[in-house]
């Protein structure tokens, strides 16, 4: 196998395995396992794993830790495959490289969340931050399959700009549902803080934002289809729209039904799935070859035919 087919799986790998650290973040959360492992770097003052005594909560806990170090090892595996492709590719290794720094960023900031006894702010970075691997490590996924000549649009000037719009709106609404969560029940133990605000006034904020996210989502998908985009672009739009609504209806349900674990659950690994869509949209509507594309050929030159004389009388 190739360098470059390596690093592929490996980069889909890792992607894959940051949203699963968001799900069990959540569980974390949802469980009152926040504290299952009451120190950091180790789980209690005498062992780095889980004892008998701390329940299942110390094993939620020290599973998801467990996580991070296995993501840690996809992302040392993304560099070294991206430091072994020939010829190298810059843009390859400084992305693999990012998404390699950001686990022990994660690991920091997961030590001082137990360290305040889960700060709901300290917690929201936590998720935060995973939302910004997950852009990184789609970035390097999708990048296996593209080439590192310039960058060029498939689409008219007006479109990509929507796109950005509404890639902004989208991440504005995963920046308001932290502070959702963060005003809500789910502190991940009994006695951990709230952030102190109203948690019906942020939820109306927070669905202000994901009516406006569709709205853009829609007039998206419209606006391909009436300048008769590429099918991947449209289908992108498309599939944008169908898991917002799917998570919009899940919030609203959840929100009703006063937040029953599974549905929040449900609701942290579709904020996940919103923002994979949101990055699909942005890589659908743009290209980079390999190679520069094929000059077009000129237009053939016919020799003028002089008209045949007239016959002489």
């Amino acid at each position: 196998m190739s360098n470059r087919t390596l690093l592929r799986p490996l980069a889909l790998a890792s992607l894959t395995a940051n949203i699963a650290l968001v799900v069990t973040g959540a569980a974390v959360r949802l469980t009152g396992s926040g504290l299952g492992c009451p120190t950091w770097p180790r789980c209690t003052e005498e062992s780095y794993t889980t004892t008998p005594e701390m329940g299942i909560n110390g094993v939620i806990e020290f599973g998801n830790r467990v996580l991070g170090i296995v993501l840690g090892l996809i992302a040392l595996a993304c560099f070294v495959a991206a430091l072994l492709e020939r010829p190298r590719r810059t843009s390859l290794v400084v992305l693999a490289l990012v998404a390699g720094l950001g686990i022990p960023g994660q690991g920091v900031i997961g030590g001082i969340t137990v360290l305040t006894d889960l700060n709901p702010w300290v917690v929201g970075l936590h998720f935060l931050l995973s939302m910004a691997l997950i852009a990184v490590t789609y970035a390097l996924w999708k990048r296996t399959f593209e080439g590192d000549r310039p960058r060029r649009s498939l689409v008219p000037a007006p479109l990509p700009a929507l796109a950005r719009l509404t890639a902004v709106v989208s991440a504005a609404v995963l920046v308001l549902g932290v502070v959702v969560t963060g005003s809500g029940p789910h502190a991940g133990d009994e006695n951990a803080k709230r952030n102190g605000l109203d948690p019906e006034a942020i939820s109306q904020a927070h669905a202000d934002a994901v009516f406006l996210l569709i709205g853009l989502s829609v007039a998206l998908w419209f606006a391909l289809r009436a300048v008769r985009a590429p099918g991947a672009a449209i289908r992108a739009a498309g599939l944008l729209v169908v898991v917002e609504l799917a998570q919009g209806l899940i919030g609203f349900v959840q929100y009703f039904t006063h937040l029953p674990v599974l549905l929040v659950g449900a609701h942290m690994l579709g904020a996940c799935l919103v923002w994979v869509a949101t990055l699909n949209v942005l890589w659908r509507l743009r290209e980079r070859p390999f190679h520069e594309p094929p000059a077009a050929p000129l237009p053939a030159e016919h020799p003028t035919t002089a008209p045949a004389p007239a016959p002489v009388a």
